[in-house]
């Protein structure tokens, strides 16, 4: 709880210091007070990052619930507001950027057909630039400044760990973030809805076809070093346990960096024969190119967090071969319904914009939220929205299928990709065993 309480100090002392209503000199006093309570959050923060995985779940899952906000936040008689706080900027923005552009596209959507019921359906975005520290932030002014309804389309582990105590704390909902973190669905967390599937079920499908498909029995794991390289790396820990393994070598890096050598030279003492690699494309691209360069011949097989379209431009002529897990359909596979409506939906908000699985991902995430306005309308309260989702026996988002049931995920499909040599990417059932092959193993 003492975890809880520093954050909620931190941040009602900024909540509680009105500048503009106060001379310069207390404003600046003022200023220097909120300047280092957020300090102390951040250090917090980052301390808890550094943790064990063992941790993890018990401080999510000490959070108690506040009382809860007035029905009609963020909702007026003619729109509904839903917040978004991801990276913008920085080494991770492209994931940002086509979430949000995913998010917008389908908010678009319903809009230019007359919005849902009447109801204009708005988006405010805060760039975090993947900190947890400024995530933490712009979820409070989210909800306490902007007064948004619901929070959706947040990216990543960290951040959305700093957020989410933050927003369940205060009723609101948090749609669809981008991570598939075990911790961050913790039953206890009330107010979170998850569209795709976990992380555990992207490594338990690499790990069963690493080793089914190709026979492979000495896997490393290249993770970052932060709250989501260790979901990731646990994952990987039990789908092995599960076969009686053991991770055949590890390397690390720092998040929002591109050092990745040191840990490269950490997984050749092991001698993998294959490596999964849990990060973000810039160090993931970097990670592969570098081992590549120096005789790591390795077969490369990276979970969904690294953009997809965004590794393989990264990787550019090294991305021939490289595996990626996916959390939903081809975004170019018009013969999906979804992806359909998707492409149809991307085209009228931005013809510039080529389809993409983060903007995918984003796209139902939005008409997962429209979706659950319209069951509503036109009196939306949370209370009303949690449920027509979460209460949901079965949802279908033109072909996409949801279930949340007894928990808040709603999807558990995981897709297997490949990158060609041209850098498009191509869905498969099984693991060819020319990857092998071209490993030189």
């Amino acid at each position: 709880m003492k975890q809880l309480q520093l954050i909620r100090q931190s941040l009602n002392l900024r909540q509680s210091l009105n500048l503009k209503s106060r001379p310069r000199l207390l404003a600046g006093i003022g200023a220097a007070l909120v300047l280092a309570a957020l300090i102390s959050v951040a250090l917090y923060l980052t301390l808890l990052d550094r943790g064990d995985q063992e941790a993890e779940p018990e401080a999510v899952a000490e959070v108690e619930t506040a009382p809860s906000t007035p029905d009609l936040i963020g909702v007026t008689d003619e729109r509904v507001l839903f917040g978004q706080s991801a990276a913008f900027s920085g080494p991770t923005q492209r994931l940002g950027i086509e979430m949000r552009r995913g998010v917008e596209a389908a908010f678009y959507e319903a809009n230019a057909n007359g919005g849902v019921k009447g109801l204009r359906i708005d988006l405010v975005s805060l760039d975090d630039a993947y900190e947890p520290e400024a995530s933490l932030s712009n979820t409070q002014d989210l909800i306490e400044v902007e007064k948004v309804f619901a929070l959706i389309g947040a990216v990543g582990t960290p951040t959305s760990r700093a957020a989410v105590p933050v927003a369940d704390a205060a009723g609101v909902p948090y749609i669809a973030p981008f991570t598939g973190a075990e911790f961050l669905r913790d039953p206890k967390l009330e107010h979170i809805i998850h569209l795709r599937a976990s992380y555990y079920q992207e490594t338990e499908e690499m790990v069963e076809r690493l080793t089914t498909d190709l026979g492979i029995t000495r896997i490393g794991v290249m993770y970052q070093d932060d709250s989501f390289g260790r979901a990731g790396y646990s994952g990987v820990q039990e789908a092995l346990d599960r076969r009686g393994m053991e991770v055949a070598a590890v390397g690390i890096y720092p998040r929002n960096t591109t050092a990745v050598k040191r840990g490269l030279l950490d997984l050749r003492r092991g001698d993998p024969e294959a490596v999964v690699l849990i990060g973000a494309y810039q160090p993931v691209a970097s990670a592969i190119a570098w081992a590549r360069h120096i005789g790591m011949n390795l077969v490369f097989i990276a979970i969904s967090f690294t953009g997809g379209n965004e590794l393989a431009q990264a990787l550019g002529k090294d991305a021939e071969g490289v595996f990626v897990t996916q959390v939903v359909p081809l975004p170019t596979d018009s013969s999906h319904p979804a992806v359909s409506s998707y492409m149809s939906a991307l085209s009228a908000y931005d013809s510039e914009a080529v389809p993409n699985f983060v903007s995918l991902e984003g796209y139902l995430a939005g008409r997962l939220a429209i979706l659950g306005v319209e069951e509503c309308a036109p009196r939306v309260t949370r209370e009303c929205f949690m449920d027509a989702i979460r209460g949901a026996e079965a949802i279908d988002i033109d072909g996409f299928s949801l279930s949340f049931g007894d928990d808040s995920q709603g999807s558990d499909t995981v897709f297997l990709t490949m990158i060609s040599k041209d850098g498009s990417y191509h869905s498969i059932k099984t693991l060819p065993p020319e990857a092998l092959e071209d490993s030189g193993r």
